[in-house]
């Protein structure tokens, strides 16, 4: 399972993620940096990652285009980096059944 964290997370989350969802990217790692969401979604798809993202919008295009790529909405408002990383890990399982399920397109984590 790989993860493209969107702009509105932390670059440093590839990191301290390594361990469970290696080659996992940020968008700036690939320069895309205010990048339009739509360009975003399409290089999700090409190359078989899963956007993480605090953005409803990512959660709209989610409703509109289906997958893949898949969705998983972060639910949390104004939070740490530290807050993210402990959801995320928290809810592994649920990432990975959600990952395995190819009728689903997003989940929502809180």
């Amino acid at each position: 399972m790989r993860l493209l964290f969107d702009e509105n997370l932390s670059p440093s989350l590839t990191q301290r993620l390594i361990d469970i969802f290696p080659e996992s990217l940020h968008v700036r790692d690939i320069g895309m940096k205010a990048t339009i969401d739509p360009v975003v979604w399409d290089y999700a798809k090409e190359h078989d990652l899963m956007i993480v993202s605090k953005d409803s919008d990512m959660h709209d295009l989610s409703l509109v285009r289906g997958n893949p790529p898949k969705v998983i909405w972060l639910r949390l408002g104004n939070c740490s980096t530290t807050q993210v990383e402990g959801l995320l890990r928290r809810d592994f399982n649920a990432i990975e059944l959600f990952y395995k399920d190819p009728a689903l397109s997003l989940i929502a984590l809180s």
